[in-house]
């Protein structure tokens, strides 16, 4: 049986299985992604004002961001592991909104897309979890890698999202 054309976690048998990165050359990579964390009102007022009980909110969803992106392996199944050589995570109050942007650098065989996107994704969860008491309606949204540079196939940026 062969591969599914595309489909580089699944071997000849489809079974899934972890990518051989041991014949590629090591180079510099690079990955930006973002997540959306829609709030209430009553919640960007607290943000703003710096009233959440637990803390700094945006402060400490960077936090979580970066320490997420360092253990993307741990999370997801066939991730290789990458010595990362930095990640900066934004969090930025928008109205009604908190923007979350990763990015992540590493010289390594394999791209860090899902580091960023880990970072992005974990920190939104962190806003979720530290406003909770204010917005239990908040929804995450708009994860999406934003651009990705190195490796074989070169680079790669997101159109940009139509306004809402």
């Amino acid at each position: 049986m062969s591969t599914p054309r595309g489909l580089s976690h699944v071997d000849g048998a489809g079974r899934a299985s972890m990518v051989d990165v041991g014949g590629k050359p090591i180079s510099e990579r690079t990955a930006a992604a973002e997540a959306i964390v829609r709030i209430s009102p009553e919640l960007e007022s607290a943000i703003r004002g710096h009233a959440i009980a637990k803390g700094n909110i945006l402060d400490i969803a960077r936090l979580a961001g970066i320490q997420a992106a360092k253990r993307t392996d741990e999370l997801i199944p066939l991730c290789h592991s990458l010595p990362l050589d930095t990640v900066e995570v934004d969090a930025l109050l928008e109205p009604g909104q908190v923007r979350l942007t990763a990015r992540v650098r590493a010289h390594g065989r394999t791209g860090v897309e899902m580091e960023a996107l880990t970072a992005a994704s974990i920190a939104a969860l962190t806003i979720i979890d530290m406003g909770k008491a204010i917005d239990r309606g908040m929804v995450v949204g708009g994860i999406r890698v934003l651009e990705k540079h190195g490796g074989r196939s070169g680079s790669y940026i997101a159109p940009p999202e139509p306004a809402p």
